[in-house]
């Protein structure tokens, strides 16, 4: 059984100590909490382990039952999951994890790449397996890097362009926006494109993205040169139903029909209420197979990112292959019977 530590309860941290407990290698020692809120409240209804950052004295005091510092729940795990806002990950393992040798940690796609080795399950498992320290790539990294791996595999891409409609907070934020405005990144490339290469670095990927108000999901439209012949091809370009058996049959990601009214990111989490997914989190990549078209070696198409939730099996595969688990394939099995995920092939 693998030891966890979670660090940080937020809108990532709590999906994923909830995907831990699902495991059946997975022991959940404890979660951290740098102060009393109700996300904090519902963790000890739980009975989850909670272990003080700072001063137990305020979490005692709203009856939280600490069972110990953040050094205690460091000294008992194998691997801790660092699931804070940017920067804190740096500063964490700076201030922490480095004084623990046998210790390994995950850090989120907020932190920059030299942080540890940045990864994708199904892109390049392999490379992170015994790694000290490992990267998980943020929401919309790890959207383009399933699609675009998957296509890849196929039919050896050329060159990316694509647009990030990104959502401008998540619903449980009150506090950031825009309300009435849409923004766009004046950075070329936005930062999506060269993260992407962080898993994919054969691939060229040049991006760039608005922030507009909305809280459901994240939106990307594709445009994907592909060279001339691949591997799986015999000399020819596919079809938009090729790729689109392609897609159905890569694990994470989810190919929606127009025709069954799911028209919009509000029907995607609707529609993931209804499948009674946990909290109604799509972790699926969710591509629409209207939306996908060809001409000539110009493949086009357009997929939904539920920003909340879709990097969270990746924590879960990151913690067996830094823990040493070499069976990647495996890995990504496990967790998407444990999570409700949907079979593929």
């Amino acid at each position: 059984m693998y030891r966890v530590g979670i660090i940080g309860y937020g809108t990532v941290g709590k999906r994923v100590t909830d995907a831990v407990l699902r495991q059946p290698d997975m022991e959940l020692v404890g979660i951290s909490a740098h102060s009393y809120n109700y996300r904090i409240d519902v963790a000890n209804q739980k009975g989850i382990p909670i272990y003080a950052m700072n001063d137990i004295t305020e979490l005692s005091g709203n009856g939280i039952q600490v069972k110990g510092s953040i050094k205690n729940l460091l000294s008992n795990i194998d691997v801790v999951v660092d699931c804070t806002p940017k920067k804190i990950g740096k500063a964490n393992k700076e201030n922490y994890y480095v004084n623990y040798p046998n210790l390994k940690a995950i850090y989120q796609g907020g932190e920059k790449a030299e942080i540890g080795k940045s990864f994708v399950a199904q892109c390049n498992y392999n490379e992170s397996i015994g790694q000290k320290h490992v990267r998980v790539v943020s929401c919309n990294t790890t959207g383009l890097a399933r699609t675009l791996h998957t296509i890849d595999t196929h039919w050896p891409i050329q060159r990316v362009r694509a647009t990030l409609i990104r959502r401008g907070t998540d619903p449980a934020d009150s506090d950031r926006g825009p309300i009435n405005a849409i923004v766009p990144s004046l950075e070329l490339p936005s930062h999506h494109g060269p993260d992407v290469r962080t898993v994919l670095p054969n691939i060229e990927v040049f991006t760039t993205a608005v922030v507009v108000p909305t809280t459901l999901m994240h939106m990307h439209n594709l445009s994907v040169d592909l060279k001339e012949v691949g591997e799986d091809t015999k000399g020819k370009m596919p079809t938009a139903d090729d790729v689109i058996e392609v897609f159905k049959k890569a694990p994470r990601i989810r190919v929606v029909k127009s025709s069954s009214g799911i028209i919009s990111t509000a029907e995607i989490m609707e529609y993931a209420k209804d499948l009674g997914n946990h909290r109604g989190d799509m972790m699926d990549i969710c591509v629409w197979e209207k939306g996908l078209g060809i001409h000539g070696k110009e493949l086009f198409y357009a997929q939904a990112v539920h920003q909340e939730s879709n990097i969270v099996p990746e924590n879960i595969d990151a913690i067996r292959a830094a823990m040493g688990f070499e069976d990647g394939e495996e890995s990504i099995r496990i967790t998407n019977r444990t999570l409700g995920l949907k079979e593929r092939g």
